[in-house]
């Protein structure tokens, strides 16, 4: 039951340091642009060569949402399997549930009837509080905080430290930026930043 990894950069380190922690057998890599070993592992071909290395897994690590929602379909197109990877060192509640392809990192919380939507990320040390809905290809980015009942849309990105108050809705492609106190729903397609948290040039 070998595996691919699909993207080559910097949250390709942290997915392949994740799977060897697992210890799952990883095939290769696929990149456009990279042909250099990546932590050991070969560069198999560029990510349109994802049907032809016998592998029956694959693991999408683009950072990008949008890519790695195209890429997760692609390979679900080429009858590649998309489990969920959970790092050992995270810690999410029995009752959650993650979807496929979904990941959840080293030292993030995931808490009771959370929903990890597929291939949404939640990224190292960020917190998913009870009854968080973060849906497909979403982004939880590191050191984010979502209280309890917050619903992420459709690849939305909560960035790197946020913090989003209980019950507020990001909208499909929303974009709560770095540090962001985000206390009001945010529309869908919005980027919004601050303490508290405004759309950006208002």
């Amino acid at each position: 039951m070998r595996l691919l990894i699909l993207g080559a950069g910097g949250h390709a380190l942290v997915v392949l340091e994740a799977l060897d922690a697992l210890g799952w057998d990883v095939a290769g890599v696929l990149d456009d642009r990279a042909t250099a070993p990546i932590l050991g592992r070969p560069v198999l071909g560029p990510l349109a060569s994802l049907g032809a290395h016998g592998a029956t897994r694959a693991v999408v690590a683009l950072g990008d949402n949008a890519t790695r929602l195209e890429w997760g379909e692609a390979a679900r197109q080429a009858g590649l399997a998309l489990p969920a990877l959970v790092h050992p060192a995270a810690l999410v509640s029995p009752s959650a549930r993650i979807g496929d392809g979904a990941q959840v990192m080293a030292r993030a919380s995931v808490g009771p009837l959370a929903v990890i939507g597929a291939l949404a990320l939640v990224n190292t040390a960020a917190v998913v509080e009870h009854e968080c809905v973060v849906e497909g290809g979403a982004h939880v980015a590191p050191g984010a905080v979502l209280c309890g009942a917050v619903r992420v849309g459709v690849g939305a990105l909560v960035g790197a430290g946020a913090v989003v108050a209980p019950g507020r809705r990001l909208g499909a492609g929303a974009v709560a930026g770095a540090g962001a106190a985000v206390v009001r729903d945010v529309a869908a397609g919005a980027v919004v930043a601050g303490v508290p948290a405004r759309p950006l040039g208002v």
